[in-house]
This record gives structure tokens, C-alpha cells and sequence, in this order.
């Protein structure tokens, strides 16, 4: 029996002699299946060619990523606190390299995932460091290989530890979250997003998709509920889903006037 692991999305799925007739998370229209057709890979063949990238971020914030770059490429993130570390989103591959370095670095007290485009192997990193899952409920249709380690919270707002929070904002997914760093960016506070709240090239804004693939928009209610959701929260900074997607300082400002800007966009004739 293999835990086979789709090479467009990285998601891994429960045990089983023959792969999938197919990925759910890729057949989605948020997603897409490649232009070779529906491929698999097992986390054995992944360690044998890709290694992990593990570097700070900023203290207390270090990045893992996959090198060369796998499905996605998102980077997952550990949010070091006095009272335990938290992985924010996931990547496929783990290996005893990363295993050392993560436990070197105070281990996983839990784990947290934006959305199902990054639970990818998310059971293989809970089983390792015995840590629990947090996902939000409304996305547990989406969770490919089930687990005692996932709790599925409800709600709006779900209280970690270390001040942490998750917060519900929907949209892409409709247990869409992201997790508010209070004591982040030098205790001016963090947002880590994934693509949630994406960050783009310009980093004045960010934006909002149903799907990024395949441009599909959000409606204004939608876009409108993710900026309230965030509102009473303090932060400076966003961190999205990849090494590069930051916004340093006034962040909470680039929110407020995306919102304004894609609710415009979309009601605008012309």
C-alpha cells in the first residue's frame, strides 16, 4: 500500500495498491490537471531528487521549501513561540534532513494549513513531530487522506497558543484562514496568508481569486468578507505563500485599499 502524491497539486493521498483514477483538488476548477495528463509520485521518489531549503525569514520565522521546486512551490513557514513552534502550511516533501534541522529548531507543536492546495503531505509531518492539525471544517470534503491528527474547528476565530490566531476569512476555499502573528514584524504584528490575501508583484496591494489558475474572481461580498474578518487585527506585515510574496510595512493599509480597488474593478462599466 502507497501514499501517492499528485505531481500538479502535491497533494498526498491515503493508502493504496494503484494510484487514483484521479486527483479531486485538480479536477476543481480552482485547479487543473497538467498538460501531460493526472501524474504520481511517492514521497520515496520525491527524497531521492529534491531536498528542502530551511532559512529564517525574520526571527523567530523560518521558511521550508522544496528545491528544485515541486507542484505548487509554496514554502511553508514555522512560527517559533515562547510556548511551542507552529507550522503555517505545508509542503510534500520531509526527510531526515529536515527532520534534524526542524527538531534542532524546537520541533512542531502544531500545524495549520490555509487551504487544501497545501495540505499536501500534511499527514507524514503531524505523525512525525506528534503534532495535531487545524483546518477548518467547512474544507474537510477536501482532506484526501484523513487522520485522528486533524481537528476541524468552527467558527470565525479558533485561539492557538503563543497568542496565535486563526481566522476565517473564506473566499478561495470557504474554510479559507490565515494566521495573525501578534509579536511578528517587531511586535507591529503578521498576517501569514498563503493565498488567502495573495500577495503580487506589487506590493502596494494584494488581491483576492476564486481560482488563480484559471482567473476567476471573487464576488464583492466575498472580497468584503476576508477584509472584515482581518479588520480588528493588528499587522504590519503579509507573508504569502512563497519566499518573495511579502509585504514588509503597512499592510493592513494594502488590504484596505485592495479591497476598495478590486470591488471597483468589478462593478466599473465599461
Amino acid at each position: 500500500m502507497t501514499n501517492f502524491i499528485c505531481v500538479t497539486c502535491g497533494t498526498q493521498f491515503a493508502d493504496s495498491d494503484q494510484p487514483p483514477a484521479a486527483c479531486p483538488i485538480c479536477t476543481d476548477e480552482r485547479q487543473y490537471v497538467g498538460h501531460n495528463g493526472q501524474q504520481w509520485i511517492t514521497l520515496a521518489d520525491l527524497q531521492r531528487d529534491h531536498h528542502n531549503i530551511i532559512k529564517p525569514v525574520e526571527p523567530h520565522l523560518i521558511g521550508i521549501g522544496t528545491h528544485p521546486a515541486f507542484a505548487i512551490a509554496q514554502r511553508a513557514l514555522l512560527v517559533q513561540t515562547p510556548e511551542g513552534n507552529l507550522l503555517w502550511d505545508c509542503i510534500s516533501l520531509l526527510d531526515q534532513p529536515t527532520i534534524a534541522a526542524v527538531n534542532d529548531l524546537g520541533g512542531i507543536k502544531a500545524i495549520a494549513i490555509s487551504h487544501p492546495h497545501y495540505y499536501s503531505s500534511m499527514i507524514e509531518w503531524a505523525q512525525t513531530f506528534n503534532a495535531p492539525i487545524f483546518i477548518h471544517a467547512a474544507d474537510q470534503t477536501h482532506v484526501m487522506r484523513q487522520h485522528p491528527a486533524i481537528n476541524y474547528w468552527q467558527g470565525e476565530t479558533h485561539e492557538l497558543f503563543g497568542g496565535l490566531s486563526l481566522i476565517r476569512c473564506g473566499g478561495h476555499f470557504a474554510g479559507g484562514q490565515v494566521l495573525h502573528w501578534p509579536t511578528g514584524a517587531d511586535g507591529r504584528g503578521a498576517l501569514l496568508t498563503g493565498d488567502i490575501i495573495q500577495v503580487i508583484p506589487d506590493r502596494h496591494y494584494v488581491s483576492f481569486m476564486y481560482s488563480y489558475p484559471n482567473l476567476i474572481p471573487l464576488s464583492a461580498s466575498a472580497v468584503q468578507r476576508i477584509a472584515a474578518a482581518v479588520m480588528p487585527y493588528q499587522y504590519d506585515r503579509i507573508y504569502g505563500a512563497w519566499w518573495d510574496r511579502i509585504i514588509p510595512s503597512d499592510a493592513a493599509a494594502a488590504v484596505a485599499r485592495s479591497t476598495v480597488r478590486y470591488i471597483n474593478a468589478l462593478t466599473s462599466q465599461g
